[in-house]
């Protein structure tokens, strides 16, 4: 299961692990902002993975659930706790439809993001690995070149690349 926030960043992350898993791709992101680039951002996703043959699936979208669980951290930096908070309930959903789904395993395409911190994204990840039961494979893919690896890709392929991580926070208006 690999919970994926872009197709940009999706790219390099799939061609690495579809020789090992039978992936699919899990879209949950109540965080990204406007539902304009929500929609967006989904379509790519989709029309990615059906290029691919990539099972998908998404989550409705449901921007006041994140909202209510970062409430009281609005003004914390990029890559501060609100992050924290963003990761934590982004991939433990994941994780929970993993466990509830039959799948042994999940990651995520955040730790492609240059503006996410890798280090905190695994943490989180390997907390919510012990919650829930399935494992996390917990690869940092902005190393060996993965983040400009997946701009070349994505570029070459036309895929739409947005210019923030998605909340209305990290939003340069």
């Amino acid at each position: 299961m690999l919970h994926t926030c872009c197709a940009p960043c999706s790219i390099y992350v799939i061609n690495q692990l579809l020789d090992r898993f039978d992936l699919t791709v899990y879209f949950f992101n109540p965080n990204i902002f406007p539902e304009e680039e929500y929609l967006q951002r989904l379509a790519e996703v989709k029309e990615f993975c059906r290029r691919k043959k990539i099972a998908y699936f998404e989550e409705k979208y449901q921007p006041k659930v994140w909202l209510n669980f970062i409430k009281g951290y609005e003004q914390e930096p990029e890559k501060g706790f609100r992050c924290d908070l963003c990761f934590l309930l982004r991939l433990g959903k994941t994780a929970e439809f993993a466990q509830a789904n039959g799948y042994d395993w999940f990651s995520t395409t955040l730790t492609t993001g240059r503006q996410k911190n890798s280090l905190q994204i695994q943490q989180t990840g390997r907390k919510v690995e012990s919650k829930h039961g399935v494992k996390f494979w917990d690869q940092d893919f902005k190393k060996k070149f993965g983040a400009q690896i997946s701009d070349w890709l994505a570029g070459r392929i036309g895929l739409y690349r947005q210019d923030y991580c998605g909340c209305i926070f990290s939003r340069k208006i």
